[in-house]
């Protein structure tokens, strides 16, 4: 029986790729948090728990008429962004895939009538740097596939499709990780204002509204409320949270939804990029599962 074995939401923007003298020239000489986060969630989380699969939840990937999850056995090739080509540019990817796991979700939807998956294996199907930006920090040799963010979905359709994700994982024999790829609230600055914006100064938060907003849902989850996160969404969508917060609900619904008991644990400040939130937070496991005995 497979079983996920931790989570996280991971920010995933241009500056962690950077080199460090330009991340510092952004930053006022100080160099992202984000940055050696990723470093140690790679050597505190993932090597102790040795994954064999990880999934990602790819907030710029959009699909429009249902679920998409790659079912490749490899991607391999080179990726720039068609957004920021002068940051990323041809860099060099290679993930073995997870095709049966894949398959096992979209069979899981197949004959529902309120909920749609697709697994791909199509050569041509593009990747995005909300992947891409991890593997740098994050891979070994585990298997990686990912999963857009169904832009006609609702919180409810989000969390339906983690639990097909969660009961595909449980019917395999996989140790998996399940990482949100994406942001809080995600509002930019103005192209004439950007450059005065880029450092990781909360004051470069877009709204303070946003970064009080941002702030309620990290204290939640180090509370392991999540009960609270999932019903402040309708608030919360007027500070526009990336990917229609789309890549946090999926991966609480793989975990137990509003039930969900897990811990955050922050492995990085929260800051801004350019306006928007971000902070990396680790779900560790709870010794009673993922859920709690007293909520079963």
């Amino acid at each position: 029986m497979g079983e996920i074995v931790g989570a996280a939401v991971v920010s995933h923007v241009p500056p962690i790729v950077m080199p460090e003298d330009l991340r510092r020239q952004l930053n006022e000489g100080k160099d992202f948090s984000l940055v050696a986060g990723l470093h140690r969630l790679r050597a505190e989380c993932l090597d102790r728990l040795a994954p064999d699969t990880i999934v990602v939840f790819d907030t710029h990937w959009f699909t429009t008429v249902e679920h998409v999850i790659t079912s490749h056995e490899r991607r391999t090739g080179k990726f720039t962004s068609d957004e920021l080509p002068r940051g990323m540019s041809q860099v060099p990817y290679d993930m073995p895939g997870d095709p049966d796991l894949a398959r096992s979700i979209e069979s899981l939807a197949s004959g529902r009538s309120d909920t749609w998956v697709l697994a791909s294996d199509d050569p041509y199907l593009p990747t995005h740097y909300p992947t891409i930006n991890l593997l740098e920090f994050l891979q070994r040799d585990e298997k990686w596939i990912s999963t857009g963010v169904c832009q006609t979905a609702t919180p409810e359709d989000f969390l339906l499709y983690g639990t097909l994700i969660a009961q595909a994982i449980e019917e395999s024999d996989r140790r998996v990780v399940l990482l949100a790829s994406g942001g809080l609230s995600h509002r930019f600055w103005p192209l004439r204002e950007f450059a005065d914006h880029e450092s990781a100064s909360l004051e470069n938060i877009r709204t303070p509204e946003a970064r009080e907003a941002d702030q309620k849902v990290i204290r939640w989850w180090e509370n392991g409320d999540h009960r609270q996160v999932i019903e402040f969404q309708s608030e919360y969508k007027g500070h526009a949270p990336e990917g229609l917060f789309g890549h946090y609900l999926m991966m609480v619904g793989a975990l137990g939804g509003s039930d969900c008991s897990a811990v955050g644990r922050r492995y990085s400040d929260y800051e801004s990029a350019a306006g928007t939130g971000q902070v990396h937070m680790w779900f560790e496991k709870p010794s009673d599962g993922w859920i709690g005995q007293n909520q079963e």
